[in-house]
Parts: structure tokens; sequence; C-alpha cells
């Protein structure tokens, strides 16, 4: 069986136009990424973390800000990885926020030990 060199010039014709359909086929805009994001940003904001770890605060709400415009741009790509960056950001800052947080709780229990050390200290001593 012979194939004509019309059928292979419309075979070869045909998988371009579906390779190239394919490869122009946009991935899904990150809906869900950034909404992810968006809530770590804001679990960041009530943890103190505009106050406690404004660097990475600032740079959440920067890529997530760059990601909603990416994908209302339809650039699903930059979208998706900038959303993910800010997501990382976000949860940094809420961690840094945090361990201040901690480290200031800390320092006032120390304190408090320490009154109390030497009150105790007052109280065991004869009155001279």
């Amino acid at each position: 069986m012979l194939i004509a060199k019309s059928d292979l010039k419309y075979a070869a014709l045909c998988t371009a136009i579906v390779l190239s359909a394919a490869g122009c086929a946009t991935t899904p805009v990150p809906n869900e990424k950034i909404a992810v994001a968006k809530s770590s940003v804001q679990r960041a904001e009530q943890s103190g973390a505009p106050e406690l770890a404004p660097v990475e605060m600032a740079a959440a709400r920067d890529k997530l800000a760059r990601a909603e415009k990416a994908a209302a741009d339809h650039d699903a790509l930059p979208a998706t990885e900038l959303a993910e960056q800010a997501n990382v950001d976000a949860q940094l800052a809420e961690a840094t926020a945090q361990e201040q947080h901690s480290r200031k709780a800390a320092k006032e229990f120390d304190a408090n030990l320490q009154a109390l050390r030497q009150e105790s200290l007052r109280s065991t001593q004869p009155n001279q």
C-alpha cells in the first residue's frame, strides 16, 4: 500500500495543528494558590508581622499583588510562582512575628522570676 505525498503532507499538517493547539492551551489561572497566599498574608497581618517583620511582610504583599496582576493578565505561570512565593514570604513573616512575641514573653517571664527570687530572699532574711 502506497501513501500519496498529499496524504503525508495532510497528516503532517494535522499533527502540526494539533501540537500547536496543545501548546497554545493556557494553564488555568491559579486562583486557588492566590487564595492560599491571601489567607497567609491575612494571618501574618493578624499576628503582628507588619510591625515585627516589615521586610518579609512587604515582600509577601508585593508578590501577592504581582500574582494577582499576572492572573488578571492570564499569565498563569508567573501568577502561580508569585502566589507560591507570596505564601512562603507571608508564612516567614508570621513565624518571625511569633518568634518575636515568644522572645518578649520569655523576657517578661525571666524578669518576673527574678523579681520573685529577690522578694523571696528579702522575706527569708532576718530583720535587722
